[in-house]
């Protein structure tokens, strides 16, 4: 006989899926204040490139997959964070360790991304006023 809370829960369409992520999205944005500063940012970035008007494909990629980087470390360490603050009602030391890594791990991929967009800008800043 088998029990009805051993059975695999019903698998969900992609659909259900897909407003999951989004509703993830929205959850990540809308409950952390990193995403204040990330996202201005990368609108900035982003319109700064249009307003140069000399970034081919491989400088555009290589820009958007930068911001992905960021905004998906953030992500995960805003995860982390929730699933701290669901699994722990008292301070613990290995768990404060845990939210410092990911939060590290955030500072790198953005110290990373703002290294990458030096570069890129740099070259693009130089062609415009050198004429080339």
């Amino acid at each position: 006989m088998k029990h009805k809370h051993l059975r695999r829960p019903k698998r969900k369409t992609w659909k259900q899926k897909f407003a999951d992520s989004f509703s993830g999205f929205g959850e990540a944005v809308c409950g952390q204040s990193s995403f204040y500063v990330h996202l201005p940012m990368a609108a900035a970035v982003i319109i700064a490139a249009l307003l140069l008007g000399n970034f081919d494909t491989v400088r555009w990629s290589i820009l958007f997959l930068c911001i992905a980087a960021v905004i998906t470390a953030e992500m995960f360490n805003t995860s982390i964070e929730l699933l701290a603050r669901a699994a722990a009602t008292s301070y613990n030391p290995h768990i404060r360790r845990a939210l410092n890594v990911a939060s590290a791990a955030v500072l790198v991929m953005s110290a990373g991304a703002a290294a990458v967009g030096i570069i890129l800008f740099a070259e693009a800043v130089w062609k415009v006023f050198s004429g080339n």
